[in-house]
């Protein structure tokens, strides 16, 4: 059937619910619309589902809901019988946004139906406690309903693994395989009053407690806190999401006073203080700087829809309040963790370091310092979850910290993704430790700057439209595997790592070798002087991103790079 049958279909059906049949009616003379929603199926990644919500088979709605829930359910049944996989069950959780509740209900129903148990959390909760609630209560699977910093038009559907990270690829292309099979939107199995009342079960409070149990073992300077942590000046915002009660909960049992922004802890599924409630944007943080700037803090941080992802902004030399980038809190963090344990002897011989390949070159430059090797992965924080996986199992090395340039981070190895709780924790923390001693965090910042070189990372996103995003973005990076490039401006290219073929290539020698690394549609190019430049089609949402990460003595050299690199880059996109 072509889009306009499929959605006549729709129309027609009797099992349709009312929202939706009214939706879709007024529709009837939008062709264009129409042809978005029906033209296509919503794809479902390695990082799941997301998309705007709205009726349709290209939209978040209950019916792609429970037809990727029937998907998992089967690849679940399918699990040897000695997993007890079907008795373990999923864990489910969701955030503030619009329907989440409801498309996290529809989730279990679906589950009961199949006769597999489902832990529903009670409230809203985020990503890290999901993660770490698959773990503690060992089910077989999680599921998490959010978009994460997206718009509020959107919302989203996340898959986990058993052992707490998104699930693996491998998987995910059986479960995806179920999916597929399914062409009844509208025909999924509802749950019998007894289903229900047997598989779906609330997610024990004692799951809550020893989250925070496990992220208190993970403070790194009591004393400091101790001194300083009452009188502390520092603001919080969880932008109307699921971190609020997490984030103020964990602070309080360590000692340290937030100041809360509160017309911002309201469950708001418009997020109607903000234009989008992604903590990367100085604006999502305005009335969080605004409110610090009345009580005379130095710092204000802020959490997204589902608490995975912090944004930081510290003030400046000049007095003024700047946002941090993520590359920035993470290099922080990095050597706040690594600065703590070795004064307290406690950095373990065989530590670890784990970053996606496109975050700051500066991490390398401090874990050398400190004796740290330093892993490099492909964006997303499954592969980091990986590593942990690995390590546990060869006792290699000892996990310490991962992070990624969009804000997000994990120490510890309670959860397997990122974790803004345990990265809040820290960061105030971290505030603490500097104002002990005398210093403010902008003033730890340039103190790397100075040791280590400045380092200038950026990146932009282009944007793609219709129904051929995805796949047009795609060819953009193909296209640039089969056009080598030996220069942007002034900047030689020294070595090209496609990651789709696990191959880089010397510029200079034309020689070949293995990268070691799992497969993704990336081309990185490394420059003569340690910068790089990377271009890879976003995995969540129809955007071409391109990073650069810029060395240089001095912040205006960078500056001045970092354009000639854009512009060149530019050209090359665009011929």
């Amino acid at each position: 059937m072509n889009y306009s049958e499929i959605y006549e279909s729709w129309l027609g059906d009797a099992r349709l619910n009312a929202e939706a049949k009214n939706e879709l009616e007024n529709l009837k003379d939008n062709k264009e619309e129409i042809e978005y929603r029906f033209g296509a199926e919503l794809e479902f990644g390695t990082a799941g589902m997301r998309g705007i919500i709205g009726y349709g088979t290209n939209m978040m709605n209950v019916y792609t809901v429970k037809r990727a829930t029937q998907g998992l359910a089967e690849f679940i049944k399918t699990l040897p019988a000695e997993t007890n996989a079907t008795s373990r069950g999923v864990v489910i959780s969701y955030d503030t946004r619009l329907k989440s509740d409801e498309f996290a209900r529809a989730a279990a129903d679906v589950l009961a139906a199949n006769g597999i148990c489902a832990y529903l959390f009670g409230d809203v909760h985020p990503v890290p406690m999901l993660s770490f609630a698959v773990r503690n209560l060992n089910t077989v699977a999680g599921i998490m309903i959010t978009a994460s910093h997206n718009p509020k038009q959107y919302n989203g559907y996340k898959v986990y693994g058993e052992d707490g990270a998104q699930m693996s690829p491998e998987d995910t292309d059986v479960v995806v395989g179920f999916i597929k099979k399914i062409d009844d939107y509208l025909g999924i199995p509802a749950p019998t009053e007894e289903q229900t009342k047997k598989y779906i079960k609330t997610v024990p409070s004692k799951v809550d407690k020893k989250y925070y149990k496990e992220l208190k073992k993970l403070t790194l300077s009591k004393k400091a806190v101790k001194a300083c942590g009452k009188d502390l000046k520092l603001v919080y915002t969880p932008v109307h999401g699921s971190g609020y009660i997490p984030v103020t909960t964990i602070l309080k049992k360590i000692g340290i006073n937030a100041t809360v922004v509160e017309e911002q802890t309201k469950k708001d599924t418009d997020f109607s203080t903000v234009e989008v409630p992604n903590p990367e944007f100085k604006e999502t943080l305005s009335m969080g700087i605004a409110l610090a700037n009345k009580i005379g803090a130095t710092v204000v941080f802020g959490t997204d829809p589902d608490s995975d992802r912090l944004g930081v902004a510290v003030k400046n030399g000049e007095g003024e309040f700047e946002a941090l980038s993520g590359n920035q809190v993470g290099i922080l963090l990095l050597d706040y963790i690594l600065t703590r344990l070795k004064e307290e002897n406690a950095l373990p011989a065989n530590a670890a370091v784990v970053k996606s390949f496109v975050t700051t070159g500066m991490a390398k430059a401090i874990c050398k310092q400190f004796g740290v090797e330093l892993f490099e992965v492909p964006v997303g924080f499954k592969f980091i979850g990986e590593k942990i996986k690995l390590w546990e199992k060869d006792r290699s090395h000892t996990y310490i910290f991962g992070f990624e340039e969009s804000c997000g981070y994990l120490r510890g190895t309670h959860a397997r993704d990122k974790d803004a709780v345990v990265a809040s924790m820290l960061c105030a923390e971290m505030v603490c430790y500097y104002t002990y001693i005398g210093k403010t965090v902008f003033q730890r910042l340039q103190e790397i700057y100075e040791t280590y070189g400045y380092v200038l990372d950026s990146n932009i996103s282009i944007p793609f439209k219709g129904l051929n995003a995805m796949k047009d973005m795609n060819a953009v990076v193909d296209g640039l595997k089969t056009s080598p490039v030996t220069k942007f401006d002034i900047y030689d290219v020294a070595a090209v790592r496609d990651y789709s073929s696990d191959t880089k290539t010397d510029v200079a020698t034309g020689a070949t070798s293995k990268i070691g690394s799992p497969l993704t549609n990336c081309v990185y190019y490394e420059l003569e002087n340690g910068s790089f430049i990377c271009v890879r089609p976003s995995g969540t949402e129809p955007k071409l991103k391109i990073y650069f990460s810029v060395k240089a003595h001095h912040k205006a050299d960078a500056e001045a790079a970092l354009e000639k690199m854009k512009s060149a880059v530019n050209k090359i996109i665009k011929a």
